[in-house]
């Protein structure tokens, strides 16, 4: 059985898949994300910038992208939401 993560492993991993996966998708469409806070309720808040900042879409890339990607590669991680 795989232990559970502390908080500051939790947030290493979310920096890190944030960094390596998630970022360079964002930056080949002109955005970009900035981790700001894991809270200790599991809510992951960011901060969307570049083209993401005022895309009509950037609700979509959130729950659908960083979300969905976060919850299932990070146990713990209950919702996304941009600051």
């Amino acid at each position: 059985m795989e232990r559970e993560l502390n908080r500051e492993e939790l947030e290493q991993k979310v920096k890190e898949i944030i960094e390596k996966e998630i970022r360079p998708a964002l930056q080949m469409d002109g955005g970009d994300i900035e981790f700001l806070e894991l809270d200790d309720e599991g809510t992951v808040k960011v901060r969307l910038l570049g083209a993401c900042g005022a895309c009509p879409f950037s609700v979509m890339t959130l729950k659908m992208g960083v979300e969905q990607s976060l919850k299932n590669m990070v146990p713990g991680i209950k919702q996304v939401v941009a600051i």
